[in-house]
Order: structure tokens, then sequence, then C-alpha cells
């Protein structure tokens, strides 16, 4: 199939990463970073943030609006999961059929792909047992649990809620737009099967900074349920990836919303509404969260030593013979203040 669009290339990134092993720099990462600050200012940009990219999963909290905006009432962790691309464990599984259980339907409602836990021990008791996969494994579930608790709420038909004119779809596109301040430039189908969208990782940034500043006080409901995801997300991190991963261990030990998305997304939302979207040119997932800590850290935005103290549980070192002879280093082009 012909391209039809596109995101910034080479000659308009940064150098956000290195990987270095035995003292040898073997791999470079290129890619762009947006810093926005509470007002939703761009306070730092490295490379070019203003041309789209599909944000994936970085879109889930916002999807997650669009889901609550229609009515899905989801609360705490059950609203957390909706946020999730999670490993699959028996506790991740259980919120996703306790949200479909409790608006009438079962697992096989989900449109999206019947797939394996992602975690190791999860998978393994599966085969063991003689299950199949199935489609609540796959990590976005949650997500799709959500939708569907929103388009029964709303009396939308939940056979078509992933076709991009569905109700429900269309709520999620405007919910993007206005958070983000920014034009949906493009549009397209997520490996879950799910409508993606493009935007800026200007805009990006900026639509995730409001979930740190929406108060549950706010006249305004949309941002009342805004401010319901941040706290929902912030009180249950294992929910949003897993107790060991990286976006949950950030979220933990910082109290930093942290959400990956494949092809080398990465959101960072401080608590003082500082928010940071990285995108890794090359797709890889490793450069993510420390280019992001890093900008938040130059921001001033979080405590150097809790970060120092974070970054040996996110797998950058790298091996040689089972020992570490190296890792995942900043680049040259991420500052240390701004």
């Amino acid at each position: 199939m012909p391209a039809t669009g596109a995101t910034f290339s080479g000659t308009d990134a940064a150098e956000l990463a290195v990987v270095q092993r035995s003292g040898f720099v073997e791999s470079r990462h290129l890619g762009a970073a947006a810093v926005v600050n509470a007002e939703g200012e761009v306070i730092c940009a490295l490379g070019d943030v203003q041309t789209p990219v599909f944000a994936r999963s970085t879109l889930k909290p916002l999807q997650a609006l669009a889901a609550l905006e229609a009515g899905a009432g989801v609360t705490g962790e059950h609203l957390a999961i909706a946020c999730a691309s999670h490993v699959g464990t028996a506790l991740h599984v259980a919120l996703v059929r306790d949200v479909l259980g409790r608006c009438g339907l079962d697992e096989h409602a989900l449109g999206c792909p019947a797939d394996w836990p992602l975690d190791r021990a999860s998978r393994d008791s599966l085969v063991r047992s003689g299950e199949p996969s199935s489609k609540v494994y796959m990590e976005c579930s949650g997500k799709h649990a959500a939708f569907l608790a929103a388009c029964v709420a709303s009396g939308w038909p939940t056979e078509s809620y992933l076709d991009p004119e569905h109700p429900l779809q269309k709520l999620v596109r405007d919910t993007i737009a206005r958070f983000a301040g920014d034009q949906i430039r493009f549009s397209g189908v997520d490996g879950c099967g799910a409508p993606v969208h493009a935007i800026s990782l200007a805009g990006l940034a900026r639509a995730m900074s409001r979930f740190a500043t929406s108060q549950s006080s706010s006249p305004f409901a949309i941002f009342r349920n805004a401010a319901h995801i941040w706290d929902a997300v912030l009180a249950n991190p294992w929910t949003i990836q897993g107790a060991s991963q990286p976006d949950s261990v950030v979220i933990e030990s910082l109290g930093v919303f942290a959400k990956s998305g494949a092809e080398g997304l990465q959101v960072l939302v401080a608590p003082n509404g500082t928010s940071v979207a990285v995108k890794i040119l090359d797709g890889s997932s490793r450069a993510g969260m420390l280019v992001g800590l890093q900008l938040l850290l130059a921001a001033g935005a979080v405590d150097a030593t809790a970060a120092q103290a974070v970054l040996p549980k996110l797998g950058l070192a790298v091996h040689g013979g089972g020992v570490p002879v190296g890792g995942v280093q900043l680049g040259a082009d991420v500052p240390n203040s701004f």
C-alpha cells in the first residue's frame, strides 16, 4: 500500500540517545521531543515537533476521556486499565472482565485481536493450562472494554465501535483535537484495530499536560473527568503496564504520569503540568523514557535524586556475556537545562 502521509525525516531530527557497548557507541537514536509548561506553551523543542506522528498508545488517556464523556462510568483501577498497555497478568485481565461484566458483555465483544500475555509467567501459566490466546490478554483490552462500556451507556451499537464513523470514534477525534489544540492531520488503524490519529508532538505534550492541570472541582465535565483519569492512574500504577515495567515504575516512584506507545512514543507529565512527548524515529522503545526524564529534570519538574534512583529499574543496561558492559545514554542534543 503506497504511503499517503509521513512523519518527520532524519534531517529534521535530533540525536536523542546513543547506545554504548564496551566504551564504543554502536547505535544512535534520532528523534524529536517537545516540552510544554502548564500553560501549554512549548518551552523546549528538539527536532521537528510540529510534523504529525501517529501517537499510538499515548492516546489512551484521551480515548479513555472520550469514553467517560460518553458515560462509561468506570472509576479507580477500572478507569486506569482503560489507559493501559498492560502485560496480561491475572489481575489485569480480571479488571478488563469486570468492566465488561458490569455493562452486560464478555470478552467476545472485544474488537481487538487475540493475543498471549506479555508477562512471561502469565503466558507460561496459560500455555501449561492448555488455554488458547484470547482477546482479553491483548495489551489494549482495557481501552476496548471502556469503549464498549461507553457504547452501552450511550445506546450506541457495540458491534461497530471501531468504525471511524461510529459516534464514539468521532467523539475521540474531537476530544484529542480539543485537548491538543491541534488539528488531526491523518488517521489510520492501530495495532489493536482501533482508529489511531496523527498529531504533532507539541500538541500531544499539550494534551497530556491538561490531565495534570485539570481539577475534579471544575464546572466543566471534561476537565473533571480528566482529573479523575489522572487520579486513577497515579493511584494504580501497576495497571498501566505491569509492576516492574518502566511506565508503572516511574508513576509509582516519581508521581509522574508515564505512558509509552509503539514505534518509539513516550509521554511523561509532572504534577506541575510540565509535559514531555518523545518520538524515537526508528521506532525503538528503549530510549524514550530516559530522554523524557532528562527533559523533565532540565525543566526542574522532578527531583534529580529520585529520578536518578529510578534509572537502574528501566532496563537501560547493555549486556555482554551476561554482565553489564554499557547502556543506553543521552544523545548530544539533549540539554541539561533550558
